[in-house]
């Protein structure tokens, strides 16, 4: 079983791993969930699904901005610059989101990708790195709306010991530095939470720098 650390012991700027519990009020959280829906409304959320096995991921996505993340059997991870099903492309990133970016990114560059995970039912993530992208000098920015759920980071291989904490509504976890290609995944969504989201669930958002900025 992963160690469960509290929200206090977590904030160790020595692996660039930073959490910042409640930072997002319920106003900009329906901020947030409002622009969600917007992108959603030009960007349905399909199913990404697994290298090689083909299996359907159960976690629900989409994207905002230049990029969009995407995997196939065939071609597995990577981004793409059109919604895999409506051939369009990817809608601008929502100004609520980029602010949370500047306000907590500590990066001179915008990000190039929004992903939208969303968490319904028994839906999860496993462990695994965010490493698709060439630009590894960013950070991840990643905002948490609607259920809590349990949050298992890693240390940079698959085997290194892990340890799990609660994400609340509001919470803005960023990965950066040494802790930029950390494993972390969720192990579980606590139904019945948050009254945020309608129907129920989690929504997750990910910002990320695609590309290398010219010059760097």
């Amino acid at each position: 079983m992963p160690h469960v650390d509290s929200h206090a012991s977590l904030n160790t700027s020595q692996t660039g791993f930073r959490l910042f519990p409640g930072l997002l009020d319920a106003a900009r959280q329906r901020s947030l969930l409002e622009a969600v829906q917007g992108v959603l409304a030009t960007a349905p959320a399909y199913h990404a699904r697994m290298p090689k096995t083909g299996q359907r991921m159960s976690v629900a996505m989409s994207n905002a901005g230049r990029y969009g993340w995407y995997s196939d059997k065939d071609q597995g991870y990577r981004y793409i610059e059109r919604h895999p099903e409506t051939d369009r492309a990817w809608p601008a990133i929502p100004d609520p989101m980029m602010a949370v970016w500047w306000s907590v990114a500590d990066y001179d560059h915008a990000p190039e990708c929004c992903l939208i995970n969303l968490y319904r039912e028994t839906a999860k993530m496993g462990l695994h790195q965010d490493r698709d992208e060439a630009e590894m000098a960013a950070p991840v920015v990643s905002i948490s709306l609607g259920d809590d759920a349990l949050f298992r980071l890693g240390g940079t291989t698959r085997k290194a010991p892990t340890r799990s904490f609660k994400l609340a509504s509001g919470d803005v976890l960023v990965l950066g530095g040494a802790a930029r290609l950390a494993y972390h995944g969720i192990d579980r969504v606590m139904g019945g939470t948050s009254r945020l989201i309608p129907g129920g669930g989690r929504i997750n958002l990910t910002l990320r720098r695609v590309t290398r900025p010219i010059g760097r």
